[in-house]
Order: C-alpha cells, then structure tokens, then sequence
C-alpha cells in the first residue's frame, strides 16, 4: 500500500502537565514508558506502537503532531511527494526520526494548519494479552477532526493520503478508513482543530468497566455510554484536565473492501445513538477553537 496504513500516535501540549499525566496513566490506563527531554510517552497494552500519547508542557494547549503509519520508506517518499505536490507546507522532509521508537518519516501541515507526522521503520513493542474485565485501551481507534473546508479535507485524505470514505453522516460528517476498520478519521465542519481522540476497548465490557473507572476518578461522562450507526461502535466521551475530548469505544466495524458501499446516514437520534439511553449529547463537548498551534511547527 502506498497510502497511509494506520494511527501511530497523538502528541499534545498542555499548561498542565502533571495533571494530564496523572489522568492517562491512574485514570485512562496508558502505560507510561519514557520521559526524556520533557516528553512524556505512554504506550497502549494491546498496540505495537512504542507509544499512543505523547505529552508536554507549554503555555497553551495544543497538538503537536498526529502521526500515521505507512508500509515502507518507499511509501514514506510517495506521500511525502504528493503532500507537497498538494501544496501543503512540508515541516521535515523524509529521513530517519530522532525520537524513541525511532523510524523513517516526515511532517507537514494540513491545507488546514494541523501537524501530521507519517513514517516507517518505527520499532515495534510486544502486545501484552488483554482479558475481558482488565478495562485497559488496546491501541488509538480513530481521531475526528473539525476543519473549515470540510469537504476539501476529505478529498485530500483520499486522493494525497490514500483514505477512503466508508460513510456520510448527513452532509456533515465523513468516516473514512485507511485499513479494515470502519474508520481511523473523520471529518466535521468547524475551526480547524482536533476533536476527540477514541481508544479502543477489547469489549463492551471492558468499556463499562473502563467508564466506571474514569468516573470514579472525578471525570465525569459527557456523552454516552451509547452506539453510533456509522461504524456500529459503540462510544463514551470524556475530556481530559487541559481540556481534550478522549472516547473508549469498542466493537468497530470491519469493512470487507470488495463489497462494502457507502451509506449516507440521514442525522436522527437514534442514528447518533442506536441505544438512546446514554447521558448527554454532541451539544455538552467542548466548543470546537482553531487549534493555537496552526502551520507553527513544535520543534519536537
């Protein structure tokens, strides 16, 4: 494949740190696995990924990066090629990565200012087996992204970074997968800007369990828990102490790539949530704000 492949991770930048830190690794259940030059790393139990989040401290909050997989450097090269023949602001062309985990890779701005990261080569670490009732995030499920053009940003997903649309929620809302799940990313209108990030849970359960404990750690449910129709997963919202919304979700939907046709979803409640019996709604998440750190690279 000579597209993108899958999420490697999601690096922030907060005003509080201890706090953020504290929440993924006592609430939310990352490992934590290096620290060095004021980078904080945690890994997920079931992911290869050397790490999912990536933390910092800063005076405001922001994203950093978000990276993606891709099968090869030959890949890396393709992409990077036509990233810049998109027009998009190359940061770092493709060469080999000075961060743990190491790889090949390179960073760029989307059409609309947020940092991406793609690469290969990236060193693996072993899965840890996971049990029904541990209530631990396997690995990043999928991000969902607000941008100004939102249908401009679809196209580039598909035709630059090699996406393709599994469903439409409405006109609004554009699922769009890089493997066989449902969906790795997905597109709202808005300031351009990260909406949530989502983690999978190995089962319902775990979920459940998973929800109780991020309750129990003062962090209040604001959406769910509950099942959406575009990818049958079923979902659960939380924001973070510096402000990001994070979802456990679990049972995604695979997508067989030699029959599956898109479906525009038409926007009632009971297509947003199948069950209709979760607490809040999309109208008690954060307000989407443009991202401080559009098009200004983070140096790290």
């Amino acid at each position: 494949m000579n597209g993108v492949t899958d999420i490697r991770y999601v690096g922030y930048a907060v005003r509080n740190l201890e706090d953020e830190r504290r929440f993924y690794r006592d609430v939310w259940k990352l490992n934590e696995v290096a620290e060095e030059d004021g980078l904080i790393y945690f890994a997920a139990a079931g992911a290869p990924e050397h790490h999912v989040v990536r933390l910092r401290a800063n005076d405001d909050d922001r994203i950093d990066v978000i990276a993606f997989a891709a099968e090869s450097r030959e890949a890396v090269e393709a992409l990077a090629g036509k990233v810049a023949d998109a027009g998009c602001k190359v940061v770092s062309s493709p060469g080999k990565l000075d961060t743990p985990g190491g790889g090949y890779g390179f960073r760029f701005f989307s059409p609309d200012g947020l940092p991406f990261e793609i690469s290969s080569d990236v060193e693996q670490r072993d899965i840890q087996p996971l049990n029904r009732w541990d209530a631990v995030p396997e690995k990043i499920s999928h991000v969902v992204l607000h941008s100004p053009n939102h249908h401009d940003l679809v196209k580039f997903f598909t035709d630059v970074l090699g996406f393709r649309v599994s469903d439409w929620l409405g006109d609004f809302m554009c699922f769009l997968r890089c493997n066989e799940w449902h969906h790795r990313v997905a597109v709202l209108p808005g300031p351009p800007c990260l909406n949530h990030v989502a983690y999978d849970m190995p089962t319902l359960d775990d979920m459940m369990r998973g929800i109780s404990r991020v309750k129990a750690g003062g962090h209040d449910i604001r959406w769910g828990p509950g099942r959406h129709t575009a990818g049958n997963n079923t979902f659960s919202y939380f924001v973070t102490p510096n402000g990001f919304t994070v979802e456990y979700t679990s049972e995604l939907e695979k997508v067989d790539e030699e029959t599956w046709e898109a479906t525009v979803h038409k926007p009632t409640e009971t297509i947003m949530d199948q069950w209709g019996v979760g607490v809040g709604g999309p109208k008690t998440m954060p307000d989407p704000r443009p991202d401080p750190g559009l098009f200004q690279p983070a140096g790290v």
